[in-house]
């Protein structure tokens, strides 16, 4: 059936209002979105972050007179002094549970390492490779943002075989699944949202390298050090938890830090160079990965 959807763009002390507002009127789901181009990682346990310009989305059932929402959501916004213009549309019935398929494809990262949509093939110029199933959209990350893609690319061509790994911070699963398909013995994922352990342990059990990766929560410590240790979180975590982040790999092991902005780098490079030889700092668009091996 068909949906009445508004959007109303406001500025971030707005947003909480103008979704409470929604709420009171009958929309049966809403969502934050950001209006602009700011980026915004996964927040500190406790953290709540929206953007400075949000788009409020509310969905609507089909029977709702869209004049009579537009006139009682313009009443609203005047008398919450919110100077906001809602855009309503009728949304018409379609495959919404495979509507993502028409912007996204099966993404390469190095040589190898292919994350695949559900539903969606292989192209035929890969060759010899290791393919993990995801499919986009999820809240954790799939590979399309680039810190995510700095992590995917320089596990493609670490030396992974027998090795163990932790992912701290691991949100969807994909750099632990990715390293136990590329061959790592076993991995930790470790996340304080039990959201993320729960997608992470679905999405292993889909690439059938579940039996391989321990769960766990942020608060509890790893049960052992590991060969490579990844963390692609907000730089300004990564700089808090650099002295714990540096126990956790074995004596010459390797680390991955990720979730940096490029003017961010050479903060989270202090904070860790006392433990690691550190290598050159790798970039794709505004972000970074920096690398090192434990002195």
């Amino acid at each position: 059936m068909p949906w009445v959807q508004v959007h109303i763009p406001v500025e971030k002390a707005a947003a909480q209002a103008v979704e409470l507002l929604l709420e009171t009127i009958g929309a049966i789901s809403i969502t934050l979105t950001d209006a602009g181009d700011e980026p915004q990682l996964e927040p500190a346990p406790g953290e709540e972050r929206i953007w400075s310009e949000t788009v409020v989305t509310a969905l609507f059932e089909s029977e709702t007179d869209w004049q009579q929402l537009r006139s009682a959501l313009e009443t609203a916004l005047d008398q919450l002094n919110i100077n906001a213009t809602p855009v309503i549309e009728v949304l018409e019935e379609q495959e919404w549970e495979r509507a993502w398929l028409d912007d996204f494809k099966p993404m390469r990262f190095g040589e190898r390492l292919w994350v695949v949509p559900r539903g969606l093939q292989l192209p035929d110029e890969a060759t010899d490779p290791v393919v993990m199933t995801l499919d986009p959209g999820l809240a954790f990350g799939t590979g399309t943002h680039p810190t995510t893609a700095l992590c995917l690319e320089w596990l493609d061509q670490a030396d992974l075989p027998g090795k163990d790994v932790i992912d701290f911070g691991c949100g969807s699963g994909i750099l632990a699944i990715a390293a136990l398909l590329l061959g790592a013995r076993q991995a930790t994922g470790i996340d304080h949202d039990p959201q993320a352990l729960i997608a992470s342990e679905q999405n292993a059990e889909e690439n059938g390298v579940l039996d391989r990766l321990v769960l766990q929560n942020s608060d509890t410590p790893p049960q052992k050090s590991a060969d490579i240790v990844m963390a692609n979180i907000l730089a300004s975590v990564l700089i808090d938890l650099s002295t714990q982040l540096a126990s956790l790999p074995r004596q010459g092991g390797r680390i991955a830090l990720s979730g940096i902005l490029a003017d961010q780098a050479e903060d989270v490079r202090a904070a860790f160079d006392p433990y690691f030889r550190l290598e050159a700092t790798q970039n794709l668009d505004d972000w970074v990965l920096i690398t090192g091996t434990k002195r």
